[in-house]
């Protein structure tokens, strides 16, 4: 399978949408819900996908697709994981942070992918040849330890203080405690690019989807940084740049 070829594709499809979401970007597009009022989306998400889908199949017809929108179509060897806006909610109330996440999988193992921040421009691309911003290579590195470090974190989400309560209010709490800064900017592609880039030192996530975390793995681990979870499945999430000291960190309490 030619690499450079799936990541010049995802390249091109998620900057086929970028136009579109620049252009709608502030305009408080209509909002609808999906699972519960937490989880919105909008016109520009569906007919954004739409768009990268055309992109894919048309350089790569028969491959599977499995978009957070449309759901999954055709099968294979090649799979795509697709979200035309991670961040919708920053998006629809016009905040700039979000992004458009493409991933590529061949046989179960991730081999390329991009995150896109159509906002800034800034493109964040990763194969198994390394990972690069704009074309030039990242390394993740940063902080050391929770002190000096800033962690980027969504949690606790609804679904998490549902569960847990009181216990994830604590944890949270221990976060803001421990470290340098937490911040809650949403996006879990966009954090995990930033700390690829180095950007930022570690992110934390619930209850996430591949979609939402495939390219942005990719991009952790071929910078250099740490990435815990499985991208291809719903589950957990856990990033740091390299070097960090995860061990002592308060994130080991919630680290598989």
């Amino acid at each position: 399978m030619d690499v450079t070829r799936l990541l010049d594709t995802a390249s091109k499809a998620a900057r086929a949408v970028g136009p579109r979401l620049r252009e709608a970007f502030r305009s408080r597009p209509p909002v609808a819900t999906k699972r519960d009022f937490h989880d919105p989306v909008t016109e520009h998400d569906r007919a954004a996908e739409e768009t990268i889908r055309a992109v894919i199949t048309a350089r790569w017809p028969g491959s599977a697709i499995v978009g957070e929108e449309g759901g999954v179509t055709g099968s294979g060897e090649l799979r795509w994981y697709v979200d035309p806006i991670d961040g919708t909610a920053n998006f629809a109330a016009g905040l700039p942070f979000f992004c458009v996440s493409i991933a590529a999988a061949v046989d179960g193992e991730l081999v390329a992918g991009v995150v896109y921040d159509p906002v800034r421009e800034d493109e964040f691309t990763a194969s198994t040849e390394g990972a690069w911003c704009n074309g030039t290579p990242i390394r993740s590195k940063g902080a050391a330890t929770d002190r000096e470090a800033m962690l980027l974190s969504s949690y606790p989400t609804p679904l998490d203080l549902a569960a847990d309560g009181e216990q994830a209010l604590r944890r949270y709490g221990r976060f803001v405690e421990s470290f340098a800064a937490v911040r809650r900017p949403g996006s879990a592609a966009l954090k995990l690019a930033h700390v690829a880039a180095g950007w930022a030192d570690a992110a934390y996530g619930t209850h996430s989807s591949p979609w939402d975390v495939a390219a942005g793995a990719l991009l952790v681990r071929q910078a250099g940084g740490v990435y815990i979870g499985d991208p291809l499945e719903k589950g957990d999430y856990l990033a740091c740049v390299g070097g960090f000291d995860l061990r002592g960190s308060v994130l080991a309490e919630v680290a598989p």
